[in-house]
């Protein structure tokens, strides 16, 4: 027996699992199920022959056998010793405190139906099972089944909406598991994936767990409401089904140079290792080490051996070197497989400067970032920021844990020390995870203790603050006096989730007068303008629910709009005025009594809403990157 909480040690449970149980439990029991799981959260956990066991009290002992792939994924797999069974309190409260698993991974025995494998490279924030690319890129529209599923999926997390995360409990997330199972049999990857992770969303949020971020949520419920909403509609973009299965085709002979490591920690319970590669036709592509596991799968996975086939890949080796692989296999979006026709040979390590890998260095950021966001999809956020950029940066200080730093006018590797960029914007380096096990945090810590170095980093941009980049490595700047003198077998290069920088690999200081261009910094475009009160709306629309958005428009009146209005955001006032209005709207029976408002117009108010925040927010941190400026500190 240990006293550790549940979700530690029980496993997960497939979503129609769990949602059959919430709907076999008797309504006069509903009220009850949410205090129940509460308190589940001290109940002793036990392991027994071939699972686990929960102690429910003197009549109650809930256990759960997992099926072969260590997963809940039939009913008869879980079991109460009460004479209510298997339609009681007991077995159902233990079943929702599971965490929910993914069907790509714990497929249910019975379906057929194949979806979409989690996505390693987005493991972090969960965001997973969407494409840009529909089934045989046909423009088909959804059938029947697929827009009554779709259908489900918008009632269920409109309903949530409407009454806000505080009230999703159990039974409305049971709706949406039932919905999502039912998106998964009509061929709906996108939308199901959505609904996961709404409700990994929803109890993260009322669980108050470490690392939960009110804004992810908002887009999780801004997704799954989109693309239910458009399916429901008949909209026949592929888009929005996504791929049913993530197909590896055939590549011949492939020649992959290493770029660098990034360990991943999930918010769904996955980690592990991405290595980033450049083929040597220029394409992206990645080899990953992600499994069900905590962060010190992630921290163990630095020096990790992960099979290729027949040939065994050491990640802290690939990342500095390079593969030729024959019987390769490539996904969709990059990805290379594992099957047991790979063959591969080592190939003579190269550094960032020459060969496929000088090309992510070739181009200024403004133009990159430009490229980039013209092709992410504008209506998914989860899905801008995610390919890697290189830039080469003079740090000039520091605010927080984050580094800032200028970008260096473009130059020769030979000749004098390159200086920053006339009026470029001062960028900020912040860590893409801050767990203290990994190395982020205080790699940049010791970067930003140099002003005047400079620094070659590859990294993502940040979809959601100005001229922000999360950098995964750093190196060297060629033919610069004060930058970093790392390692010989480091290759020129440092991970910054696992190699760490000390003080015999940075440069003598620099005088302080290099800290000044900091102090006519001036403020986040994004942060700082009016956006900020319709952010506050959307995002109070689903931590209260519906009657708070009437309750925040009513104490701040005109405003709200007045502001935004004065400040040229004539389309962000009138969206949030609609909200507002619908949020507070109620219609009569034919008695003339008060009925119970309209979920379905409140939730086309807060999507368009949200969506046109999104929208505006993402051109203001384009321009950030283009236009002279810099960051509040």
């Amino acid at each position: 027996m240990t006293d550790r909480t549940p979700t530690d040690l029980l496993p997960p449970v497939l979503p129609e699992v769990a949602a059959a149980a919430v709907a076999a439990l008797p309504p006069r029991l509903h009220k009850r199920l949410d205090a129940t799981v509460g308190r589940l959260a001290g109940v002793p956990v036990g392991r027994v022959d071939g699972g686990v066991s929960v102690d429910c009290g003197t009549e109650a002992l809930v256990t759960l056998t997992p099926g072969p792939t260590g997963a809940v994924t039939e009913p008869h797999q879980a079991r109460c010793s009460c004479l209510l069974a298997p339609r009681c309190l007991h077995r159902t409260a233990v079943l929702v405190a599971c965490p929910v698993a993914d069907p790509a991974i714990h497929p249910d025995p019975a379906s057929t139906v194949a979806s979409s494998a989690p996505d390693s490279h987005g493991a972090k924030t969960g965001r997973t099972g969407k494409s840009a690319a529909g089934p045989a890129g046909q423009n088909a529209a959804p059938t029947k089944a697929q827009r009554a599923a779709a259908g489900a999926l918008w009632r269920a997390a409109a309903a949530v909406l409407a009454a806000g995360a505080p009230a999703a409990g159990a039974v409305p997330q049971a709706e949406l598991l039932r919905a999502a199972h039912g998106a998964r049999l009509a061929g709906l990857p996108r939308a199901e994936s959505a609904a996961l992770r709404a409700v990994r969303g929803l109890r993260a949020h009322r669980e108050r767990q470490a690392g939960h971020r009110l804004a992810e949520l908002v887009e999780v419920l801004h997704d799954l409401l989109y693309v239910a909403g458009r399916l429901a509609a008949g909209d026949p973009d592929p888009a929005l089904v996504g791929i049913l299965r993530r197909a590896y085709q055939p590549d011949g002979t492939l020649e992959v140079y290493g770029v660098c490591r990034e360990p991943v920690i999930s918010a769904n319970g996955y980690a592990g290792v991405v290595t980033h590669l450049v083929a040597a036709d220029g394409r992206r592509l990645s080899f990953g080490d992600v499994k069900p596991g905590g962060p010190d799968r992630a921290r163990d996975c630095a020096q990790a051996v992960t099979e290729m086939g027949a040939v065994a890949v050491n990640h802290a080796v690939l990342a500095r070197g390079g593969l030729r692989i024959t019987g390769t296999t490539v996904s969709p979006d990059g990805r290379l497989g594992a099957g047991k026709g790979v063959r591969a040979s080592p190939l003579t390590r190269t550094d960032w400067s020459t060969g496929p890998l000088a090309e992510l260095f070739a181009r200024p950021l403004a133009e990159v970032v430009t490229a980039q966001f013209a092709v992410d999809d504008p209506e998914d956020p989860a899905g801008a920021g995610t390919a890697l950029v290189g830039c080469d940066l003079m740090v000039v200080g520091a605010v927080g844990d984050q580094v800032l730093a200028r970008e260096l006018a473009p130059g020769t590797d030979a000749g004098p020390e390159r200086a920053p960029a006339p009026d470029g914007p001062l960028i900020r380096l912040a860590p893409i995870d801050s767990h203290p096990l990994l190395a982020h945090v205080s790699n940049l810590r010791q970067l930003a203790a140099r002003p005047g170095l400079r620094i070659r980093v590859v990294g993502r941009l940040d979809p959601d603050r100005a001229s922000t980049l999360h950098p995964l490595a750093v190196g060297p700047v060629p033919g610069a006096a004060t930058t970093l003198r790392l390692p010989a077998d480091w290759h020129g290069r440092a991970d910054l989730g696992y190699d760490k920088i000390q003080g015999g690999h940075l440069p003598p200081r620099e005088p302080a007068s290099m800290t000044e261009p900091v102090l006519g910094a001036g403020v986040d475009a994004v942060a700082e303008s009016p956006l900020w009160r319709v952010r506050r709306l959307v995002e109070l629309a689903v931590s209260g629910g519906r009657r708070a958005v009437v309750e925040a428009a009513r104490s701040e009146g005109a405003g709200l709009t007045g502001t935004l209005r004065r400040a040229g955001f004539t389309t962000a006032a009138a969206v949030a005025a609609a909200l507002a209005d619908e949020s507070d709207r109620r219609g009569r029976d034919v008695f003339g009594r008060r009925i119970d408002p309209d979920p379905d117009r409140y939730a086309w108010a807060w999507l368009a809403t949200t969506a046109h925040l999104a929208a505006t927010e993402r051109e203001l941190i384009r321009s950030s990157w283009t236009a002279p400026g810099s960051v509040d500190i």
